[in-house]
This record gives structure tokens, C-alpha cells and sequence, in this order.
């Protein structure tokens, strides 16, 4: 896939996933509903992009070992994220209202490992990587200082005020607009200093 439609495609989702959040959350709770499960699939899309975006990311920061343990990290974290989310729409697809959303969510947090890996440390991977690739790529000076401070600002959003998650999406695309750059940039260098080997002439 072209990388600049996953460069672009990741924050755009990810901005929607925090629209069609704060749109479900107008009514004073949040899920189950359309609102609910299309912001939860958006999200779910972005992730799938994302593990696109760290795989270019690995390529441009030159496959070495710390481009590649946080790319690997990024995966597994991305893979939480995903079984976070699916078991969020698999619920809301199953309750009734957001008070019986509630019961289950507990009895699946409940069992043994599942808030550990799937709510708390997992998640953590896909940021650090994201934030670790970005960081490492402005350290080889293959985009400027600014891309991972828009980066940083998309993932601390959260933390602050969840219902800022549009404006860390629109930061993410800004910074993902530069990354699509260099990797064009890339690329057509690549295939510019690709050495053609010569034909061989067969054998009379």
C-alpha cells in the first residue's frame, strides 16, 4: 500500500474515533450504540494503519535493532489494542444499556491476566513505540524536531481530557504528513540509486 495513504489514514481515523466519541458521549453515558461501535471500528482501522505506519517507520530509521524492538513492541501493542476494542464492541453488541455494559465489562476484567495485558501494560507498547520511532527518525535528522513533539502531544492528549482526542488526531496527521514526505523522498532515491545489473549474453 502507497505509504502516504497509511501516513494519513491512521490520525484521519483516529481524529474520527474522537468525534464520534464525544458524539456518544452527548447524552451523559457512553455506549452501547451506532455512535459507539463506529467510533470503536474507526479506531480498530487506525490501529490496523498504524502497524503499517511502524513498519515504514522501521524501514526509514534503517531496520537496526532499536528501530526494529520498537516496531516489534508497537505490534504487540497494537495487537492489545485491537482485542481491547473488539471485546468493546462485542459488549456493546450484547447489552442491553450502559448499566448491563458495565456488568460485563467487570466479568471480563475479572478474569485472571485480561486487565493486566489488555487494558494496562499492552497498550503502553503501541505509545512507546510510536513516540520511539518518531523520536529516533528526528535523531538521524530524517525529519525535524517539531514531528515528535506533535506525536507526544497526540499521545499525552488522552491522559489529559479524552474528549481532546480530535485535536491529537489533527497533530498526528500534521507530523504524519511529514513522515509521508521523507518516505516518498525515500523511495524515489531508492529507486533512483537502484543499480540495474547488466544482461548477460547467452552462451552461442
Amino acid at each position: 500500500m502507497n505509504p502516504r495513504i497509511t501516513f494519513v489514514a491512521a490520525p484521519v481515523l483516529t481524529f474520527a474515533y474522537g468525534v464520534l466519541r464525544i458524539l456518544d458521549g452527548l447524552d451523559g453515558v457512553r455506549g452501547p450504540g451506532v455512535a459507539w461501535t463506529t467510533g470503536h471500528l474507526a479506531f480498530v482501522g487506525a490501529l490496523v494503519f498504524f502497524a503499517m505506519a511502524f513498519h515504514e517507520m522501521r524501514r526509514l530509521a534503517g531496520r537496526g535493532p532499536l528501530a526494529t524492538g520498537l516496531a516489534s513492541a508497537g505490534y504487540v501493542g497494537i495487537a492489545t489494542l485491537i482485542a481491547q476494542f473488539s471485546i468493546d464492541i462485542v459488549l456493546g453488541f450484547r447489552a442491553a444499556d450502559h448499566a448491563e455494559m458495565g456488568v460485563l465489562f467487570d466479568q471480563v476484567q475479572a478474569v485472571p491476566g485480561v486487565q493486566q495485558v489488555v487494558y494496562d501494560f499492552g497498550p503502553l507498547l503501541f505509545f512507546v513505540a510510536q513516540i520511539g520511532l518518531v523520536v529516533q527518525l528526528a535523531a538521524q535528522r530524517r525529519v525535524k524536531a517539531w514531528t515528535p513533539v506533535l506525536v507526544i502531544a497526540d499521545v499525552l492528549v488522552p491522559f489529559v481530557d479524552k474528549d481532546l482526542m480530535p485535536l491529537g488526531g489533527a497533530c498526528l496527521l500534521v507530523s504524519f504528513l511529514a513522515l509521508a514526505r521523507v518516505s516518498r523522498e525515500s523511495r524515489l532515491a531508492d529507486g533512483r540509486h537502484r543499480v540495474v545489473e547488466p544482461a548477460v549474453p547467452a552462451s552461442v
